[in-house]
């Protein structure tokens, strides 16, 4: 005889709790992994304060024990780290009232203190009780079955939401800073938030200074001269790599790889001397040429990536029609492979707008600096003009977010589509 027990003939509190599981358990587990993503940078950044890492570190236990309970459907250990976490949260809001209350404390201490709570309050009610002691009959498991098909996509999506939204408030909050220091006066870089005292101080100085319009021409022409070097570079070799097979294919593609491998700063010196030779330090075609070069390997495989994905019966056709293999490449190829090359140009273009240690080094004439180069310049031992500098690097981004939001179609479509062959 089996010593395992068929379906029928275990008993009904057994049967329950195999195949019916309450959806405040994936509640739970969401909200303990929510509370681990919650501490970690709160640790870190308690850490560097001095004080508070105990509390958040209680908290992180308290997380990490509530995964490895809810695992174990273990009710006891699931009230102690509850408890935790909840513990906490309260502790934590009153070391923020004691010493200086801080947004991030509070955003901390709230989140904490609603998932500690509502964990408690959770496992609480009669129902989970009894479910986790299975003592639930097959009834109660039912009407438990259709209330998980009814609200648990609901609290899941909110679930979701919530744990993005974390996120969201993440990458935003040093986007915040940055704007409060750009318009409040002053040129301190721990301003508080307090719009009624904004001011547009900054931005004039910025717009109203030479140096800015010269550096924001370097940045234009050595950005669009890179895009359109590296495009007629990259367009070609992309397309020939992805049609013909010839001798050191292979090993030309992993070089390419290979070179994306190393840091910029080891060709930082040789890069200096050629420049040097050539007579292209403090020129614009120096920084043209050497961001065509680093972002050439990356344009390559990217266009090479969608050219696989256009059939070859398309040339054959053309070939047919009595086009020749230029004339099919230019009015059939490169017309389909415009997101692609919009997404290559892209990245082209900003690379060369972002880099600044090439521009740094090849540059020592002011005249001849590109944005991010001027823009370390406010900042120096001698003086640091952070309104200024947020200021500006306000203005400098805005292209950026400009590009993105007009070429967001075709970024879409190029990274998609290029990514998988057929």
């Amino acid at each position: 005889m089996s010593e395992d027990l068929s379906s029928s003939e275990l008993p009904q509190t057994d049967l329950a709790r195999r195949w019916y599981i309450p959806y405040e358990m994936e509640l739970m587990r969401r909200g303990a992994i929510l509370v681990i993503l919650i501490c970690l940078p709160m640790f870190w950044i308690a850490s560097l304060r001095g004080d508070g890492w105990q509390t958040i570190a209680m908290g992180l236990a308290g997380g990490l024990l509530a995964v490895w309970a809810l695992q174990q459907k273990n009710r006891d250990i699931m009230l102690v780290s509850s408890a935790l976490i909840l513990f906490s949260g309260l502790m934590q809001a009153f070391f923020a009232l004691e010493v200086k209350v801080a947004a991030i404390d509070v955003w901390y201490s709230t989140i904490t203190v609603a998932l500690g709570g509502g964990g408690l309050w959770v496992l609480s009610s009669p129902h989970m009780s009894r479910w986790l002691s299975s003592r639930l009959e097959l009834e109660e498991a039912e009407r438990g079955l259709a209330r998980n098909n009814k609200l648990s996509p609901r609290w899941k999506a909110a679930t979701t939401h919530a744990i993005l939204l974390h996120f969201v408030v993440i990458v935003l909050v040093p986007i915040i800073w940055i704007i409060d220091v750009a318009f409040s006066p002053g040129q301190s870089a721990s301003g508080e938030l307090g719009i009624s005292d904004w001011t547009i101080t900054h931005f004039d100085a910025v717009l109203s200074g030479s140096d800015f319009w010269t550096w924001g021409l370097n940045s234009v022409i050595v950005s669009i001269g890179t895009t359109m070097v590296g495009l007629m570079l990259a367009i070609p070799a992309g397309y020939a790599f992805s049609r013909y097979k010839f001798s050191g294919h292979g090993i030309m593609m992993f070089s390419l790889l290979l070179v994306q491998m190393f840091p910029g700063i080891i060709i930082l010196v040789p890069y200096f001397m050629v420049m040097k030779t050539l007579g292209l330090l403090n020129t614009s075609l120096g920084l043209i040429l050497a961001y065509s070069v680093t972002a050439l390997p990356f344009c390559v495989w990217m266009l090479k990536g969608w050219f696989d994905t256009i059939p070859r019966e398309l040339e054959e056709a053309a070939a047919l029609d009595g086009c020749t293999t230029f004339s099919t490449f230019w009015r059939i190829i490169l017309p389909l492979s415009l997101p692609a090359i919009a997404v290559t140009a892209l990245f082209s273009f900003l690379a060369a707008w972002n880099e600044f240690l090439l521009a740094l080094v090849f540059n020592t004439d002011s005249s001849m600096y590109t944005l991010p180069v001027g823009l370390a310049s406010y900042i120096s031992e001698a003086s640091a003009r952070w309104g200024d500098f947020a200021a500006m690097s306000l203005i400098v981004s805005l292209p950026v977010v400009l590009l993105f939001i007009f070429f967001q179609k075709s970024l879409i479509q190029g990274l998609s589509s290029g990514s998988v062959k057929g």
